[in-house]
């Protein structure tokens, strides 16, 4: 049976409950299962990366440029990819890369030289890059602007943090039985994911452009993004081949100069520049970089003290993080009910001042503190990710029109893989230049903290956007090319 929106139902109560049917809640799953496998994936090779290492006998260099790899590749490609899933279909888009995701990720478990590794992780995160906002476009494109669409998104949001944080003891359990698992897992849970979403997403209404791309602008947007990608990679060095860096940065910056010029003069721009002028859209995405930066910064240094300093195994300092993975239990049920109350403006304030408060109690951290001593600053992350990430996908997709829904999902999951790329260089370099030991981790881990409060600073003016309407739209909303809803 072919897959296909479902007719709309009688309209919900406007209480906020955001029912959704049961067809409804089952492409939810598939769409949720994928930015898991994504999540899960990244995080398992993290903790798999000294196992591989010592099996291939890789150089510290090589075995960084596996993780590098991947991030490179899923941010240089993420804008491009949701611009793909608006122009050429989102269910093709989502079911094509995900094949290719699965297939690299096979091939990187059969890998036995560092090269082959790489080349899988970077084409893994390329397929990441057109595959996430796929599903994010498809959410934001199936289910009614409201609480119905708010829910979606958040448990969402809620299910790519917990692949973050569960994927950490997945993979610590996973490395006991050797590290090739760590790359099989993925294929064996995302050949589920695929025979469910050919059957459940929906198909393309719009039929698929065959000319008038933008083909200019997809290489510069390409290239510019591959290279700042690169060069914020390559902070982590230090100062060790900073001409390089430099240059990287430097490519890069110009080539964002000649896209803009690019979209100016062409007919049908692969990004229609007056969507950067959205304040909502821009804060949200500078947001969501400093939400990721600050968090993928704190955790890898939270990392190196437990395994390096304290010399905790990979699976205790996994089981230890396990607690910031509670965002995944109040994303879909807490943070909803809050958003309809207050709106998503003031959700996201409360998530940065618990993200920064979870920051500056860790500053004063001590080379034998208990795990106790830690707990609230853990606590405190996993709340603050779990009330800031769901409503900042809300404000970064909100109001833009159907036909920009993937091209609104790529900026967003650019900012993200940024933030994550520069949070990591950011805490690597400060802990190089401060010296070793204690004092190290401590200069690094202030890193975080300004970012969580640049982050604070940002969400203030927008605080009281988002507020609760006092009625579910019932029809299609924005334009009359977005599918009828799934839910009501």
């Amino acid at each position: 049976m072919s897959a296909h929106p479902l007719p709309p139902s009688p309209p919900s109560p406007p209480s906020g409950t955001a029912a959704l049917s049961g067809r409804a809640w089952a492409l939810l799953l598939v769409l949720c299962g994928a930015v898991f496998l994504e999540g899960i994936d990244v995080a398992m090779l993290a903790v798999a990366v000294p196992e591989i290492r010592a099996d291939l006998g890789l150089s510290t260099g090589t075995a960084a440029w596996v993780v590098s790899a991947y991030v490179i590749g899923y941010a240089g490609f993420t804008l491009l990819g949701g611009r793909a899933a608006d122009l050429l279909g989102r269910r093709r888009m989502f079911l094509a890369w995900l094949v290719v995701f699965l297939v690299f990720s096979a091939l990187g478990g059969l890998a036995t030289e560092g090269w082959m590794l790489i080349v899988s992780r970077f084409v893994t995160g390329v397929a990441s890059a057109f595959m996430t906002p796929a599903a994010l476009s498809v959410i934001t494109t199936s289910y009614p602007q409201g609480p119905p669409r708010n829910r979606a998104l958040m448990i969402y949001a809620g299910t790519s943090a917990g692949g973050f944080s569960l994927g950490l003891v997945i993979g610590g359990l996973l490395t006991q039985f050797g590290w090739r698992w760590v790359f099989f897992a993925p294929v064996l849970l995302g050949g589920v994911i695929l025979v469910a979403a050919v059957r459940l997403v929906p198909h393309d209404r719009e039929p698929m452009r065959t000319s008038g791309f933008d083909l200019a602008g997809a290489a510069t947007a390409a290239g510019a993004m591959l290279l700042l990608t690169y060069g914020i990679v390559r902070l982590e060095h230090g100062l060790a081949g900073w001409a390089l860096t430099l240059a990287a940065v430097g490519a890069g910056l110009l080539l964002v100069g000649v896209f803009v010029l690019v979209e100016r003069r062409v007919p049908a721009p692969l990004v229609r520049l007056a969507l950067l002028r959205r304040a909502p859209l821009v804060r949200a995405d500078l947001g969501a970089l400093l939400l990721f930066g600050a968090f993928f910064g704190f955790q890898f240094m939270l990392t190196l003290y437990l395994q390096e300093l304290r010399g905790w195994s990979s699976l205790e300092t996994s089981l230890a993080l396990l607690l910031m993975g509670i965002d995944v239990v109040l994303a879909p049920t807490v943070t909803p009910l809050l958003v309809n109350r207050y709106g998503h403006g003031r959700v996201i304030v409360w998530g940065f001042v618990l993200a920064a408060l979870a920051y500056l109690l860790f500053l004063p951290l001590g080379a034998d503190w208990s795990y106790a001593m830690m707990v609230p600053s853990l606590l405190f992350l996993g709340v603050s990710f779990g009330l800031a990430y769901g409503p900042l996908t809300i404000a970064a997709t909100d109001g833009v029109d159907p036909g920009e829904q993937g091209l609104a999902g790529g900026l967003l999951q650019t900012a993200t893989q940024f933030g994550a790329a520069v949070g990591v260089a950011s805490v690597t370099a400060v802990h190089g230049l401060a010296g070793t030991g204690l004092d190290a981790f401590r200069a690094a881990l202030v890193v975080p903290a300004v970012l969580a409060l640049m982050g604070l600073a940002l969400a203030l003016p927008g605080r009281n956007g988002g507020k609760p309407r006092t009625a579910i739209p019932t029809g299609p909303v924005g334009s009359r090319s977005e599918p009828a809803p799934l839910i009501l």
